[in-house]
Parts: structure tokens; C-alpha cells; sequence
């Protein structure tokens, strides 16, 4: 593939990133706008660089011709939450939408890998409106908490400097630094009532807080 054919290739990928970041911040806003507990806590997404997407093709023998329906996450989408319980209610949601159709789910968090990574992933064939008509993009949507993305981060990293054949000692303490992590989520959701409570009365403070000094304001501007 020459190389400006692939600003051509990969520009459906990055709208559907794009719409997709959209789409699902707004079930943020909607949440938040209902003054309900948000089960998102952010949405970032990327697409695969040129690079990226040769050399997982290489080590997966993907032919080049075949990127499109072999490779499903060039274009991929994390979604971060508070609490594992809200990875499942952003499941839910996914599953009832209708502006795309999901293809796979993989779960993660009730099935770890051997590394102990936990994450949910949900891929999704998404159409991108292009001039030339309808195109049916693969999207990988993960959804975690922030600790599972902290772990998944920092075993990424190490994943690039030892080339995935970690040192026996940095292997184990990857799986029991993965176990706590986990241990952080659950127990964060055993007091997940009272942490909502909180940050729910934190808010109203602040909103409190905001009209009185809009009213103070105000009140200093007649005086003027």
C-alpha cells in the first residue's frame, strides 16, 4: 500500500473514532444533566498508526488485503468508570443501541488473562457516512476502571521494553500488582453507596457555592 494511500485507508477509522467519542460523551452529559450517577468517568480514543498496524499484521500473518475484516481494533475507544459495576451498566448500554451492531464481546474481568489484565472489551461494526456511500468500520470499545487502566498502562510500557518476555521477577509482581488492583476495585465497591453519596453532595456544594458568588457579583455590580 503506497504511502498516501493510507491517509485514504485510515480517515474512515478516524471519524469513527471521532462520532464514536461524541456518542458516547453524551451518555455522560445525559447522565449528569439527570443529576444520576454517570457510569463513564471519560471516553478517549485513538487509531492505530501505520507502524502499529504492519507489525501486529506481521506477527499475526494478517495479509494487507485483508486489514479491514482480519484487524478489529485499528480504531479503538476506552472507556474509564469508577467501579467495575459500571463497566457492566456501559455494557448494558452499548447493547441497546442501534446505531451500530456489536460483533464480539470478550470479558476480561471475570475471565482475566495469565498477565492479570482485566478489562471488557466490545467490538462494535460501526457505519461511517462517506461520499462514495456507507462504510462498516470495526471499532474495539474497552471498558475498565481506573485501576485496571493504570496496570494496563504501566504493563503496556513494560510490554515495549522487553518485547512481551518480561523477567520472572518483573512477571510476578505484574500478577500480584493486578491482584491488588482488582482488590482496590472491589473494595471501592463495597462503599460504592457511600462514595456516590459524597460526591453527589460535593456537587450540590459546589453549585451552591457558584450561585452565591454570582449573586455577590451582582449584587457589587449595582452597587457600582
Amino acid at each position: 500500500m503506497e504511502e498516501r494511500n493510507w491517509q485514504l485507508f485510515l480517515a474512515p477509522y478516524e471519524q469513527a473514532v471521532s462520532e464514536l467519542k461524541v456518542k458516547l460523551r453524551n451518555i455522560r452529559t445525559q447522565y449528569k444533566e439527570n443529576n444520576l450517577h454517570t457510569p463513564i468517568e471519560f471516553v478517549t480514543g485513538r487509531v492505530k498508526p501505520k507502524d502499529s498496524i504492519l507489525t501486529k499484521a506481521t506477527l499475526r500473518g494478517i495479509e494487507l488485503d485483508r486489514l479491514e475484516e482480519d484487524m478489529q481494533d485499528i480504531a479503538g475507544l476506552r472507556v474509564m468508570c469508577q467501579f467495575v459495576e459500571d463497566i457492566y451498566e456501559v455494557v448494558a448500554l452499548l447493547r441497546k443501541r442501534t446505531d451500530f451492531k456489536i460483533i464480539q464481546e470478550r470479558d476480561y474481568i471475570t475471565n482475566k488473562k495469565a498477565s492479570g489484565y482485566r478489562s471488557y472489551h466490545v467490538v462494535v461494526e460501526y457505519p461511517v457516512q462517506l461520499i462514495m456511500g456507507e462504510k462498516n468500520i470495526y471499532v474495539e470499545i474497552q471498558i475498565r476502571t481506573l485501576a485496571m487502566n493504570f496496570w494496563a498502562t504501566i504493563e503496556h510500557s513494560l510490554n515495549y521494553k522487553y518485547d512481551g518476555e518480561f523477567p520472572e521477577e518483573i512477571n510476578k509482581r505484574l500478577e500480584l500488582t493486578a491482584e491488588a488492583a482488582y482488590l482496590l476495585d472491589e473494595e471501592m465497591s463495597k462503599i460504592r453507596d457511600e462514595i456516590q453519596e459524597a460526591q453527589h453532595l460535593f456537587s450540590y456544594r459546589d453549585l451552591d457555592r457558584l450561585e452565591r458568588y454570582v449573586n455577590e457579583k451582582r449584587a457589587d455590580d449595582d452597587e457600582n
